[in-house]
């Protein structure tokens, strides 16, 4: 079944679509919800126990903060890649859907991962630690497959050669980030040129030049709250390193011992 504009505004009682901030639809038999493209100030919406299957309409629910879908045809996390521009989104409950799998704690830190913000999931408080675990456990989330922006990849406009890819800046570009951070400036034999004949190494570098730099971009936008998730995911993933890095010791100080003794 089709949620139509006249349903909205019955049951939400309101004469327009722009002025519904709550909605509940729990239990229609809903499949296609294409209506809440047209509704970017929806922020409460209850979708449970349906038979919703994509969630590329609610990309523009900018003001979105409590999103239910439990019981729902949702076939894949992919699905979840449609909420991440929905920074306001607090509150899902998605359990009991077909993309929740068997395994419940890949499920929870691979949600988390994709959608950092939350600050429930299906009806559980989520924990700092949880989100540092799904940095480094939870797996990634890619675009659905039958999406535009997949189709564009496809069609090759947005391979991550060309100037598209949000790492691929410029030297001019690089620089001026890195400027703004206090950073010290890329010469340009350090920069090779896109177009020309680069090593595998020498893209992998830039590459990483370019992701530490977004990175320390990006953290002038985050609040104290998202600072201490970054804070407490950095701790952790440091730790390893250093428990890494004694273990090689380790290893390094017996085999010298074994070679003494013989």
């Amino acid at each position: 079944m089709k949620l139509t504009r006249k349903q909205v505004l019955a049951k939400a009682k309101a004469s327009d679509l722009e002025s519904v901030k709550k909605l509940n639809c729990w239990g229609c038999n809903l499949a296609d919800i294409s209506i809440f493209s047209q509704m970017a100030n929806i922020e409460v919406l209850t979708l449970s126990v349906n038979s919703i299957s994509s969630l590329s309409s609610l990309a523009g629910c900018l003001s979105l903060s409590e999103l239910y879908l439990r019981r729902n045809k949702i076939p894949s996390l992919s699905e979840l890649s449609y909420l991440r521009p929905l920074t306001r989104l607090r509150v899902l409950w998605l359990a009991e859907n077909p993309c929740c799998g068997t395994d419940s704690l890949l499920y929870r830190l691979t949600v988390l991962r994709c959608l950092p913000r939350l600050q429930k999931l299906d009806n559980q408080v989520v924990t700092e630690d949880e989100l540092a675990l799904a940095l480094m456990q939870g797996k990634e989330v890619t675009t659905p497959p039958g999406s535009v922006q997949n189709q564009l990849c496809t069609n090759g406009l947005a391979d991550a050669e060309t100037e598209n890819d949000p790492l691929n800046y410029n030297m001019e570009e690089t620089n001026k980030i890195r400027e703004e951070l206090g950073m010290k400036l890329l010469s340009r034999d350090k920069f090779p040129s896109l177009s020309s004949p680069a090593t595998r190494e020498n893209k992998a570098s830039l590459k990483k030049t370019h992701t530490v730099d977004a990175i320390l971009l990006l953290l002038k936008d985050l609040d104290e709250e998202e600072l201490h998730i970054v804070h407490t995911a950095t701790q952790n993933r440091l730790q390893t390193y250093t428990l890494d890095s004694e273990i090689q010791t380790d290893s390094l100080q017996t085999q010298k011992s074994v070679d003494v003794q013989h």
